[in-house]
């Protein structure tokens, strides 16, 4: 297994890389497209301030392969979507652009794996709740595969807040529970 980091990401010192993966086509749901530079340090500057929302830059061999943001489900418009339980935590993931040698076969189920050993392990979760927009077949397909399991399909509400815009998202919702994970 590749030496996979996570630590708390720095929003002045790593907006550049967040900026340019945000930015690609190919995070169009991730809903920074068109942002710049300083607006992107801005939001992950404000997500700093708060004890519910937290983002990690996740480093392999020293090298930036992924952000990983967690919430509190019971702080976020999810909760809106089920029933919230003691123990839960959210995640979105934005993985790199694969990297000059092409995508390396097994690599995201592994950067999952210690994705997934952070949240349930090291923070001490039971479950990991996901809501990928139902457009992104490939990160609901990922998350399938790693062994969530499909909840409902649900529409999460507009947050329309000055320091905070977030449009309605039909979402996927799927659930991984620790014992599923790693065993009972």
């Amino acid at each position: 297994m590749s030496d996979v980091r996570i630590r708390p990401l720095d929003a002045a010192a790593d907006a550049e890389v967040v900026h340019r993966w945000v930015s690609e086509e190919r995070a169009v749901f991730w809903g920074m497209n068109g942002l710049g530079r300083d607006q992107v340090a801005e939001i992950y500057g404000h997500m700093a301030t708060l004890d519910t929302h937290h983002a990690f830059l996740l480093t392999r061999d020293g090298e930036p392969v992924a952000l990983l943001q967690t919430y509190e489900p019971g702080a976020d418009r999810v909760s809106e979507c089920y029933a919230v339980r003691d123990g839960d935590i959210g995640i979105h993931v934005l993985l790199a652009p694969a990297g000059p040698g092409g995508a390396r076969p097994g690599w995201t189920g592994e950067l999952f794996e210690a994705i997934a050993s952070y949240v349930l392990k090291d923070l001490g979760r039971r479950r990991v709740v996901v809501d990928p927009d139902v457009r992104n077949e490939k990160a609901v397909a990922r998350f399938l595969r790693q062994g969530f399991v499909a909840g409902p399909v649900v529409v999460l509400p507009e947050i329309d807040l000055p320091e905070v815009y977030l449009p309605r998202k039909r979402a996927q919702l799927a659930f991984l529970e620790r014992e599923v994970a790693f065993g009972a």
